[in-house]
């Protein structure tokens, strides 16, 4: 098991007085037979009285409103989280590949929004070949389709951070040859979803080996601070499998998760508007830690961030999203 704790910091910076500003982030980490979440806190600046509720899949979303003018917006959140982990299925588990066609109707029954095509990986044209190469490598099974399609994504594109933008879809990845960690995701579930598996995108983060908030030494796909992105895929009489077609490894005790849903546009971990004309700045800043050390002491130390400059093509696109999901639906309020 894998404990840890967890600062998640989000800070908007304006150029200018805003007011109400009202906003849902997805930032609570899952509490299931897989992890708990032992504890969570949510804090702003200004301050707010956030509630909390389940959305229709299940995932903790808080909503908080800072309705008098301010000039920035801090947004913290804290947790504690024991991830348990799960055993990895038998690679003989679960059905052939080629009977999945047979049970088809009654997977639509049970995981209809998992297995038909969403905002970001619709079917589109250009995954004929990548469908053809996760077959061969599958041995014929459901599950060893799965690990394949993950395993092709991440042999046959570019981790580069600048190749999409926000509204990146499975044809812009195709396109550009190249993708960040929610692309890579969102390639591998139009591949599990066109061969019938349903697959389910999931937010959360990446623990490393010291505690640290990335994938290991070296490793250029995941940004230390930032969160990370992947997905599960459901084999019939097997269950949901983690897959990190990003990382090429299937998801372990060092994954955790704090959301999930169809695709990235159901569980963006801040979304908001606000009534003003002033531009913005963001800044993104992610600190994971052991929760306790030898001798049972906590070891978070609190994270100063500070209001970065305009996104530019090198940015982590997690921060470009927040960004641009603001800016849009201020010039909806701007248009009231």
């Amino acid at each position: 098991m894998n404990r840890v704790r967890l600062l998640h910091v989000t800070e908007f910076g304006y150029d200018g007085p805003v007011s109400e500003s009202y906003n849902e982030v997805h930032l609570q980490p899952l509490d299931d037979e897989w992890q708990s979440c032992l504890a969570f806190k949510l804090r702003t600046q200004p301050a707010s009285s956030p509630s909390a509720s389940r959305d229709y899949f299940g995932n903790q979303v808080h909503r908080f409103n800072v309705l008098p003018k301010h000039r920035r917006l801090r947004i913290e959140a804290e947790s504690v989280v024991m991830v348990h982990g799960r055993p990895a299925p038998d690679d003989a588990a679960g059905p052939r590949l080629g009977t999945l066609a047979t049970r088809r109707d009654a997977l639509l029954d049970l995981h209809w929004d998992f297995l038909v095509p969403s905002t970001y990986p619709p079917r589109t044209g250009g995954l004929g070949p990548l469908l053809h190469a996760a077959e061969e490598q599958s041995g014929g099974t459901a599950l060893g389709f799965a690990r394949a399609a993950a395993d092709v994504v991440q042999a046959r594109f570019r981790y580069a951070r600048g190749s999409t933008h926000v509204h990146s879809s499975v044809a812009d990845v195709l396109e550009a040859g190249a993708g960040v960690c929610q692309d890579f995701a969102h390639l591998a579930i139009a591949l599990l979803r066109l061969r019938g598996l349903p697959a389910r995108y999931v937010s959360g983060y990446v623990v490393g080996a010291r505690g640290e908030a990335t994938a290991g030494a070296g490793d250029p796909a995941v940004d230390v601070h930032a969160s990370h992105a992947w997905l599960e895929a459901l084999i019939p009489d097997v269950g949901w499998v983690g897959l990190d077609p990003t990382l090429g490894r299937a998801v372990d005790g060092r994954h955790v998760r704090v959301a999930y849903g169809r695709d990235y546009g159901d569980v963006a971990p801040v979304r908001g508007v606000y009534k003003g004309h002033a531009g913005q700045r963001l800044s993104v800043d992610v600190r994971m830690r052991p929760a306790v050390d030898e001798d049972g002491h906590e070891l978070l130390h609190e994270t100063v961030t500070t209001p970065a400059p305009e996104a530019s093509p090198d940015e982590p696109l997690q921060q470009q999203q927040q960004q641009q999901q603001q800016r849009g639906q201020q010039a909806q309020q701007q248009q009231q």
